[in-house]
């Protein structure tokens, strides 16, 4: 081994023991180079190849390294992989290092902090979340750094931290070690979320340091201020946050600077299956945004607008006044369609205000985003002048308060030259007149031979001199050349430089200084124009939060022309908010299914729920008929009208729901260990545990993992469950193929029936699609499945076992059952109640059983001797057997 490492080796593996759970990035040149263990970690992460080093060990160190340029597109592989990356940088000009050039961590990226472009998604938020836990209460801190939003909240339940989880869908979550001991498993959340969660340090959660992270961070001498002093969780989760933040960002975080202390019952709670099965933001199958409900409502034409439109289905409102106050926006803009596609014309033109900011904040804004800044900011006037426009509470309060930043603008206007570059140490950033000494410097480089040509003739008239000429060299840069012959007319000022066999060459001090200006203009042209796009950003950045208001304001107005703009299109009504606990939808269509089929093609639907003899509507019928389709319309059209937006259907009367939950469909969760009847049974318990009566819940097809019989009672018990208004009695849609459950109407008050009409056509049948009053007593599936092409052969069979099971009359001895009027106190006394009498797992046996039982159905007794029957039940029993 070597006796000493190189001076840059020493310091960078100083720096990597104060980064060692972290990749590090160190610039060298133009490049950043990794070395030892992180060079083999990412050469096969990022298929990158490895090579070599001398670093004064006896052997070479392994290294790899990417382009300094290309640097964001690696990084955001490598923390999507769940990494965190510092950042060593040279923070020294090299021309000026004597030695070791100066380098530092300048910044750690992991995923909810990594503000690369191909990271960030115009439309959706980059949430970071911190989590806090005391014992009793959880504090919750969530910020976007991208845009500057600052969140927090306090709950006490571990459901309603998931809940919250769910609503944000962090990139990333921190949390303090206690919270492991809370019951929620953050693991298996994060996974479920796509999220990378980790432990912070425990010292980051001290009360008295995170009030004085705030106090810091927002300028303000105390929490009360804020709002936060009666609420110690959210003060220790905020304050967390922060920290982290300044040890991840090493900045002054400008563009957060203010906090938003938001409560959970401000919004309709949607839990994470009720999400993906009304497919808000994906669809369910494929996770594209096509096909979604977002995707129908968002004709937004700024990415502010789409993320905020995103954050209305996202977090639909629970307070009438919020509701009506969107709703009567929409019917402004509704009223004066002109005005409203005029400003939607210039919304188009308008880019990410937010994001531009925050770039500008943390001063990584280049040029041309100052280019792109400033032609949003000439058209904010023109937009104040049509806020005016729409008379509703939420324009007019706008409009008072609308900052057109029109001295910014005119800031802009003034200095950055149309043709600016990317780069901000090259020069050609400003207009010209912005500065005398870039002017100047400008003037000098285009015409520095003019200039000198000048000089010589200058001199040569002074002097008398004719054959005086200016020349070069790298030598002696500039200089007057004057032959012998001329040596007596050479003036006093003039300052020899160097003798020549048949020439003198000189100096003025004139001359010196256009030497100086002429030599050194453009790389004092580039310092200069830096210096001063330096203190542009500089005086820009102290006005983020005058440019963050606009910016909401420019993203509301947007996000509710946008939902006017559907509205029109598609023919949505306004919808009537009521407290009565009254829905009451006439002809319903799914704002999705209609947008893909045509508004002809789709056949609209009512529902009719309420607090006592229409809680819950029992919804019989076959497969494809359209029941999953009524039952999610009826819910995205109450989630809708709660968003504050106008709705699909020709009338609505929408009471506050605070939650929907919706259990549609199901599948094996192999990687937890569960089957699809766990699954399923999994969120039915949800359901009942978290709903309440002001909620409303779709259920489909409850029972259909397990056996028919078991089925039933599950499907009947939990109909019984929700309907005794004493222990539940939320307003339920309740879609079953057990049309045994049909008898339930005329036994529970609260429940009835209802069926998707069809029309038979002999051994086929026509779905009317239509929902109907009154109940159905089959389920078609024969039908069905002869319409999805199974071969005759299975569909004449299937009919004969059919015809024959159909004997059993199950509907009968279900019509005999009571109802369980006890189920109220066997909840309070928490006993379970056993099946009195215990029946057979599974109501059908396999083929072979089914084939035999009807053999021995058509057996003949009376004609088959002993033997013969002897011989033949010994081959019914090795047929089982077998």
């Amino acid at each position: 081994m070597a006796d000493k490492l190189s001076p840059m080796m020493e310091h960078y593996l100083k720096t990597k023991e104060e980064y060692k759970d972290m990749i590090l990035f160190y610039r060298l040149g133009d490049f950043y180079e990794m070395f030892f263990d992180d060079a083999i970690l990412v050469s096969k992460e990022l298929e990158l190849t490895l090579t070599g080093k001398d670093c004064g060990l006896s052997e070479r160190a392994p290294m790899c390294g990417i382009p300094f340029h290309a640097a964001d597109l690696y990084i955001t592989k490598l923390v999507d992989k769940g990494y965190k990356v510092a950042i060593c940088e040279q923070v020294q000009d090299p021309k000026l290092a004597k030695g070791l050039v100066e380098r530092k961590v300048i910044k750690i990226v992991t995923p909810g902090t990594n503000m690369a472009a191909e990271t960030l998604d115009d439309d959706k938020n980059n949430y970071l979340m911190c989590i806090s836990y005391s014992g009793e209460d959880f504090g919750i801190a969530v910020t976007d750094i991208s845009t500057g939003v600052f969140m927090t909240t306090t709950v006490n339940e571990a459901s309603k931290v998931v809940d919250e989880i769910n609503k944000f869908e962090p990139r990333e979550i921190i949390y303090q070690e206690a919270f492991e001991m809370s019951g929620v498993d953050i693991q298996f959340v994060s996974e479920k979320n796509n999220t990378i969660s980790s432990v912070a340090p425990q010292h980051y959660f001290n009360y008295d340091d995170s009030v004085g992270m705030i106090n810091r961070q927002f300028k303000v001498s105390s929490v009360e201020g804020l709002g936060l002093k009666d609420f110690p969780a959210c003060i220790i989760s905020s304050g967390a946050l922060i920290r982290y933040l300044y040890d991840t960002q090493m900045n002054a975080l400008e563009q957060i600077n203010n906090v938003n202390l938001y409560f959970s019952d401000q919004y309709m709670l949607i839990d994470s299956s009720t999400r993906r099965n009304l497919e808000l933001t994906e669809t369910l199958r494929d996770k594209k945004r096509t096909g979604s409900l977002l995707w129908v409502l968002d004709k937004t034409k700024t990415a502010m607008g789409a993320r905020k439109l995103r954050t209305f289905v996202e977090q639909p409102l629970l307070r009438k006044d919020d509701i009506n106050a969107r709703l009567d926006a929409i019917e402004a803009l509704n009223d004066n369609l002109i005005s409203r596609d005029e400003m939607r014309e210039y919304l188009s033109s308008i880019y990410d205000l937010e994001r531009l900011m925050t770039r500008i904040s943390i001063r990584t804004a280049n040029p041309r985003d100052l280019l792109s800044f400033k032609n949003s900011l000439k058209l904010l006037p023109f937009i104040k002048n049509l806020i005016n426009e729409f008379d509703c509470k939420i324009f007019k309060s706008m409009y008072e308060s609308f900052d057109p930043l029109e001295d910014i603008y005119e800031i802009l206007e003034e200095s950055i030259d149309e043709d600016a570059p990317i780069t901000i140490k090259e020069g050609g950033i400003f207009k010209p007149g912005y500065s005398a000494a870039i002017d100047e410097f400008k003037m000098i480089r285009k015409n520095a031979k003019d200039l000198l040509a000048a000089l010589e003739d200058k001199e040569r008239e002074a002097t008398g001199i004719k054959n005086l000429k200016v020349k070069y060299n790298k030598v002696f840069g500039y200089y007057l050349e004057v032959t012998n012959s001329f040596k007596d007319k050479v003036p006093d000022y003039f300052i020899r430089k160097q003798t020549l066999a048949n020439a003198e060459r000189y100096t003025t001090d004139e001359l010196n200084e256009l030497s100086d200006k002429i030599l050194g203009a453009e790389d004092k042209l580039y310092a200069l124009e830096y210096d001063e796009y330096v203190e542009l950003r500089e005086k820009l950045a102290a006005e983020t939060k005058r440019v963050q208001e606009t910016a909401d304001d420019i993203a509301l107005t947007d996000a509710l022309s946008s939902l006017s703009f559907v509205a029109v299109r598609n023919n949505y009504v306004r919808p009537d908010i009521n407290e009565d606990g009254v829905i009451d939808i006439k002809n319903g269509r799914h704002p999705v299914v209609e947008n893909m089929l045509g508004n002809d093609s789709f056949v609209p639907n009512d529902t009719f729920l309420d607090n006592t003899e229409n809680r819950i509507a029992i919804i019989t019928g076959p497969n494809m008929a359209g029941k999953s389709t009524y039952m999610r319309q009826s819910a995205i059209i109450v989630l809708m009208a709660q968003m504050g937006s106008f709705v699909p259907c020709e009338s609505a009367k929408i009471c506050l729901c605070d939650r929907i939950f919706t259990r549609v469909g199901a599948s094996d969760d192999l990687a937890s260990g569960q089957s699809t009847f766990m699954v399923e049974m999994s969120e039915v318990a949800n359901i009942l545990r978290n709903a309440t009566r002001n909620s409303l819940i779709i259920l489909d097809e409850i029972g259909r993992g397990t056996s028919t019989f078991d089925g039933l009672a599950i499907a009947w018990s939990v109909v019984e469950y929700i309907a005794d208004s004493n222990i539940l009695g939320a307003k339920t849609l309740f879609a079953t193929h057990y049309h045994e459950l049909t008898e339930l109407e005329g036994k529970l008050s609260s429940v009835n029936n209802y069926c998707i009409a069809i029309k038979q056509q002999g051994d086929s049948i026509v779905f009317i699609r239509k929902i109907i009053k009154g109940g159905t007593d089959r389920s078609y599936g024969v039908e069905v499945a002869k319409l999805a092409g199974v071969p005759d052969a299975v569909i004449d069979r299937a009919r004969e076992i059919s015809d024959f099971l159909a004997e059993e009359d199950l509907t009968g001895k279900v019509r005999d059952l009571k109802v369980n009027n006890s189920i109220e106190n066997k909840v309070k006394n928490k006993k379970t109640v056993k099946n009195e009498e215990p029946g057979q797992l599974s109501f059908f046996g396999s083929s072979e059983e089914i084939s035999i039982a009807a053999e021995l159905k058509d057996m003949d007794l009376d004609n088959m001797t002993p033997m013969k029957a002897m011989l033949y039940l010994q081959e019914l029993k090795k047929r089982l057997n077998s």
